[in-house]
C-alpha cells in the first residue's frame, strides 16, 4: 500500500513533491481531511498582507479609495 499527500484543485488531484504514476484498475481509498491546504508561501503571504493592514490602521494619513479589480474568481 501507497499513500500520497496532495490536494483538489479545479476537479484534479495534485500530489505534493514529486508525482506520481497509478496503475490502472488499483483499488483506491482517497480521505479528504477537514482542513485546507496552507504552504509555507501562503502563511508567508497572509503574514505580509496582515502587517500591511495592521500598517494602514496605524496611520494616521488618508488612506485613498481604490476601484475594485477583478482577478478572475477573485474580486477585491
Amino acid at each position: 500500500m501507497q499513500a500520497y499527500e496532495g490536494y483538489f484543485q479545479g476537479g484534479r488531484f495534485y500530489t505534493v513533491g514529486v508525482p506520481v504514476r497509478i496503475p490502472e484498475h488499483r483499488r483506491i481509498i482517497l480521505t479528504v481531511l477537514d482542513e485546507p491546504v496552507r504552504d509555507e508561501n501562503t502563511a508567508h503571504r497572509l503574514a505580509a498582507i496582515d502587517r500591511f493592514l495592521t500598517a494602514i490602521d496605524a496611520s494616521d494619513e488618508e488612506v485613498p479609495d481604490f476601484e475594485r479589480v477583478n482577478f478572475g474568481d477573485v474580486e477585491i
